[in-house]
């Protein structure tokens, strides 16, 4: 098995990354707002690619490749913000239990952190067929139907299969492949 680490190429992903303790973070739109606009703003001026996503509770599954970029560097910097940002709206809404629960997380991982969101590391898997493709693409449509939280794929608000099934980019514009 090959290990989980991005290449310095184009190749394309399939990235998950899960928050520490798979804790329900992304329960309100502010939550999902903060990691759909930390990836507009990659793909605006970092040149990521987002070919699919999906942002359930608690990780986000996506496959994403960047042009002419290092995305593992990018994917770094998209967590180390979005960690900041999601730790800010926990303490705007007053939700002190998970403020304790991702502060004593960074403490354990003694990095200086005041709050450690995302677990380390998004666990890429290199794609390198169109049946690998297509089996991680269905993967991430499915996650939400298969957790109950929807009937069908394209319900769930944000996950790409309304990109794909709805031609609704409305939330973000991926970078569909054949």
């Amino acid at each position: 098995m090959k290990p989980f680490r991005f290449n310095k190429d184009n190749s394309l992903y399939f990235c998950t990354d899960t928050v520490v303790g798979w804790q329900y973070v992304f329960t309100s739109p502010p939550f999902f707002d903060c990691i759909v606009e930390s990836l507009k703003f990659c793909q605006e001026r970092k040149g990521l690619r987002v070919h699919a996503y999906v942002i359930m509770p608690n990780h986000l599954h996506a496959i994403l490749s960047a042009a002419n970029q290092n995305l593992s560097d990018i994917v770094r910097d998209y967590k180390r913000f979005t960690s900041e940002k999601i730790s800010a709206l926990l303490q705007e809404t007053h939700s002190r239990a998970l403020s304790s629960y991702f502060a004593t997380a960074a403490r354990i991982a003694k990095k200086g952190n005041q709050s450690k969101i995302w677990q380390s590391g998004s666990h890429p898997e290199t794609i390198e067929s169109g049946r690998f493709f297509d089996q991680k693409l269905n993967y991430i449509h499915e996650n939400p139907v298969r957790k109950g939280f929807v009937r069908n794929p394209e319900d769930w608000l944000y996950s790409s299969a309304r990109n794909y099934f709805l031609n609704d980019h409305s939330i973000i514009k991926i970078d569909m492949l054949d």
